[in-house]
């Protein structure tokens, strides 16, 4: 939830900015079977299960007992590939595993974290967390290589993260049309390896904050229609925080009130502005994945303090965030991935951990009230 520290700078007009007519042609679609439609909504959690097995199978019981079947799990492309053509798949064989052997079938794969050796020349440590690889025919090829390996396996991937904030992008601007070479490329290369898998475009990040350090997530969805991003994804990706507003609150309410924060990216409904945004590009016979949405208890980190909540509150508003889409999202919305069974080695000072719904520590096991809220409501 990176995005949050950039949403104080409220670089953007409030209104929602949409063209005033989608293109007259679009793009020419790849021949690819069409891709199926999924449950709506769809219940998962983001967890955390590269490192431990022990965890992760822990975890995964956590998320099979709360009734949940979708689990999405990063793929760091540096932990994979050490060296070009050269593969490490052993942690990657054990969540695919344990995820879709064991448990459920609905494994969603985020694929970004370019590796050392094809990274390109930004300082190491100054908040950078990812950037587009020197050669992007190097991911086009792992893209390809996990798709062929995870055939039948994994049901969807998600190409990348948050390419709206320059910490996603090497310090870079965000480029949305550098951001669809990268989707389509990706795209096809996972299509043509298992025709059967889902692409999910990144989940872009809620903010107000300008050029050259983000790009508000409704302009930079614009753009990427735009540069023809529309044959390149399966499901649109987006990013749902609730920050300090009830899950029913209308993104206008976000701006006409202070106390929430003043743009319309401050309601957790502001995934309904993107939606329009699909339909206004003749795209809205896709479903939407909401790749993270959840609320924040922190009352350390500084940036997120301001909108935090507390623990029974953000039950409610989980739960609540659920019912919404349920009543007035369906068809269209699709996964819907709460934010988070924890990494184990999370503490109070990472901003992560004020948004998890169960404590990070093992063997114990200590849930919190939001993930025993989510586990009792009607699904």
């Amino acid at each position: 939830m990176a995005v949050v520290a950039l949403a104080t700078a409220c670089a953007a007009p409030n209104a929602m900015r949409l063209p005033q007519q989608a293109e007259s042609a679009r793009p020419v679609a790849p021949q690819f079977p069409p891709p199926r439609r999924v449950e709506s909504p769809g219940y998962g959690f983001e967890a955390y299960l590269w490192w431990k097995p022990e965890i992760a199978t822990r975890d995964l019981g956590l998320i099979r007992e709360a009734g949940f079947k979708w689990v999405k799990q990063t793929f760091a492309w540096r932990d994979i590939e050490i060296e070009k053509g050269k593969y490490d798949w052993s942690r990657a064989d054990e969540v695919v595993f344990l995820t879709t052997e064991v448990f459920t079938r609905n494994l969603i794969v985020r694929l970004d974290r370019e590796p050392y050796w094809d990274r390109r020349d930004y300082p190491l440590g100054q908040g950078i967390a990812a950037g587009p690889p020197r050669n992007l025919q190097h991911f086009f090829d792992f893209c390809a290589t996990i798709a062929a390996r995870y055939k039948g396996k994994i049901a969807a991937y998600q190409v990348w993260n948050e390419p709206n904030l320059a910490r996603e992008w090497g310090g870079m601007p965000p480029d949305p049309r550098a951001y669809v070479e990268m989707l389509k490329g990706c795209y096809l290369a996972i299509k043509q390896a298992d025709p059967d898998a889902l692409v999910i475009s990144a989940g872009l990040a809620p903010t107000g904050t300008g050029p050259p350090l983000a790009m508000p997530d409704d302009q930079f969805l614009i753009a990427m229609y735009e540069a023809g991003a529309a044959p390149y994804f399966d499901l649109l990706g987006v990013h749902a925080p609730g920050f300090r507003a009830a899950p029913e609150t209308p993104p206008g309410m976000a701006v006409s009130i202070p106390e929430l924060g003043g743009q319309r990216f401050f309601a957790f409904r502001h995934v309904e502005d993107l939606r329009a945004i699909m339909e206004r590009f003749g795209d809205g016979d896709k479903q939407v994945a909401v790749l993270e949405f959840g609320w924040t208890t922190d009352p350390v980190n500084i940036n997120y303090a301001w909108f935090a909540i507390d623990e029974q509150l953000k039950a409610d508003y989980m739960v609540r965030a659920f019912r919404w889409a349920r009543q007035n999202w369906r068809p269209w919305i699709g996964p819907m991935i709460a934010l988070s069974i924890p990494q184990f080695d999370w503490t109070s000072q990472n901003e992560q951990y004020w948004w998890a719904v169960v404590d990070p520590y093992y063997p114990e096991t200590r849930v919190r009230p939001a993930y025993e809220a989510l586990k009792a409501m009607d699904k």
